[in-house]
């Protein structure tokens, strides 16, 4: 008789509680899924169900990243070489997002579910605060890709903030209207988009006042050596749309964004789903030439943050310049990545 382990018992019970989660969830959708059934699903109690989640919300949220994954298709031929025309770029993009969409035979709970839908997982305050923090990180992701296509612009944030609208549109009516509208349309739509001129400048109101960065000369010594000279940024989930103060002000120079959550299970959950999909979308729709002075840290965002005593917060926006080894300069509260960024 082969006698498991404690943590392979564990991971065991984990895999078990997930899989009955996602025949649960599929079925029921995230509203009317019971924990208890779940359980039951999984011949299991309820108690060892909350031993491995905290909370129905947390479950989901494993699920999605556990049990899912996007649909793999082949860049385009035009992608692997040279560099994209903005409006073409835009329609790749387009149409690898819209790859997620749930199938006109899909049911409501199962659409749900192959799209990785959030909608009423995270409806009170502080999660809407979260999915608004991180929209505006992916609308900036999106808007530095497509400024490094020709032809030559400014800010193209506007841009990209105008067609993720149109695909999280396309998103919401394929669950609720399926088979109202057409993909290669949104497709083309994103295009057009991605063409049109938008007086687009970045002039935030708040930036003049903020703080000076204090000069600093400490050593730095995070856990697993990431983070390379230039400008480190802590964000907690619900301060992501500051990552741009910080590349705007850095002119090119490397920006490292490191992910923090007061709450890994749930809202940390949430910013690792959108955004490890959303850079896949990017990676398979822009050419390398396209890469923006923005790395984005998830795994070793705590790590980071405790090398440069930054707190573990939702609303952490502490950011340090490293270089040769040493922190250089450092700042803490709203607007600290725009000060160590222009930090002499």
């Amino acid at each position: 008789m082969v006698r498991l382990t404690r943590v392979q018992q564990q991971a065991r019970t984990r895999a078990a509680v997930l899989d009955a989660a996602v025949e649960e969830f599929a079925e029921h959708g995230y509203a009317d899924a019971k924990v208890d059934r779940i359980a039951a699903r999984a011949d299991l109690t309820r108690g060892a169900v909350y031993s491995n989640f905290t909370s129905k919300r947390s479950l989901y949220m494993a699920v999605l990243l556990d049990h899912t994954s996007p649909h793999a298709s082949p860049l385009p031929a035009t992608a692997t070489s040279g560099r994209l025309e903005a409006g073409a770029a835009a329609e790749a993009f387009a149409r690898t997002w819209l790859e997620r969409l749930p199938l006109a035979g899909d049911s409501a709970a199962a659409g749900r579910l192959r799209s990785r839908s959030v909608t009423g997982v995270f409806d009170d305050r502080s999660g809407r605060a979260v999915l608004a923090a991180i929209t505006r990180l992916e609308s900036l992701m999106l808007g530095l890709a497509l400024e490094a296509c020709p032809p030559v612009a400014g800010r193209r944030v506007r841009l990209a903030e105008l067609i993720l609208t149109l695909l999280h549109g396309a998103d919401h009516l394929a669950g609720t209207a399926p088979g109202f509208g057409d993909p290669f349309d949104v497709t083309q739509a994103c295009g057009h988009l991605a063409r049109t001129t938008l007086h687009d400048e970045w002039d935030p109101p708040h930036l003049p006042f903020v703080r000076d960065a204090e000069p600093r000369d400490d050593p730095w010594h995070p856990a697993d050596g990431v983070a390379d000279d230039g400008v480190l940024v802590i964000l907690g989930s619900a301060r992501l749309g500051a990552a741009e103060e910080a590349v705007r002000a850095a002119g090119g120079e490397r920006v490292t964004v490191a992910v923090v959550s007061g709450d890994p299970a749930e809202t940390g959950a949430l910013v690792r789903l959108r955004i490890t999909e959303f850079t896949a979308c990017l990676r398979r729709a822009f050419p390398p030439v396209a890469a923006a002075p923005l790395h984005i840290e998830l795994d070793d965002g705590p790590a980071l943050a405790a090398a440069a005593g930054a707190a573990i917060t939702d609303d952490t926006e502490t950011a340090v310049r490293i270089r040769d080894g040493r922190i250089v300069a450092r700042a803490s509260g709203r607007g600290a990545g725009h000060a160590v960024a222009v930090a002499p």
